[in-house]
């Protein structure tokens, strides 16, 4: 009995390293910015905990802004975000080098801000090409491919993912989906 305890004891400890505490624990923004040398463009690389903001002011990033005007996420989307905005936060894993995430990134701060979902529950994460990032935070959600939007209620469990473009080709709506079977 007592083992299994210990075993439960610890099982829960790893389990909340890898919740939304940590990444509040880290801060608001905790990064290191690099050059895509190399590559097409010599891309501005930002890896680590960053923000909206450092996307929309950095003419480095101005696809951002460039997308977001154009943006419409799925109506349905925006009404299952307004409509559980205190049932979950997400999770974000971008690249500031990647097409998709270029493309993605603003439609789904448009779908943020049609629902008014809490930016501070929003956790923004940049890798780089490997798709890494500092405190191994790719590796504890388990990240393979950019964006990926992880969905988490509020005990920091994931309750759904989309990677890049999803299995519809329309993220918004999958994450919409997602988020409208939240209890």
């Amino acid at each position: 009995m007592k083992k299994n305890i210990c075993l439960l004891l610890i099982a829960i400890a790893l389990f909340n390293a890898c919740t939304p505490s940590l990444l509040t624990k880290l801060g608001t923004t905790n990064y290191e910015t690099s050059r895509d040398d190399g590559h097409e463009g010599n891309a501005k690389i930002l890896k680590g905990i960053i923000n909206r903001q450092l996307l929309e002011s950095d003419t480095a990033f101005k696809w951002f802004n460039d997308n977001y005007k154009y943006a419409q996420p799925d109506a349905n989307a925006v009404a299952a975000f307004n409509n559980n905005k205190e049932k979950f936060s997400m999770v974000v894993f971008g690249g500031t080098w990647c097409h998709d995430t270029q493309n993605i990134l603003p439609i789904f701060f448009k779908l943020i801000d049609k629902s008014s979902f809490p930016q501070n529950k929003i956790y923004l994460i940049g890798v780089d090409r490997a798709k890494t990032t500092s405190h191994n935070l790719h590796k504890k959600y388990k990240v393979t491919n950019v964006p990926t939007f992880i969905v988490l209620d509020t005990n920091g469990v994931e309750i759904g993912r989309v990677v890049e473009y999803g299995k519809s080709g329309t993220p918004d709506k999958e994450l919409g989906e997602i988020v409208s079977k939240i209890k």
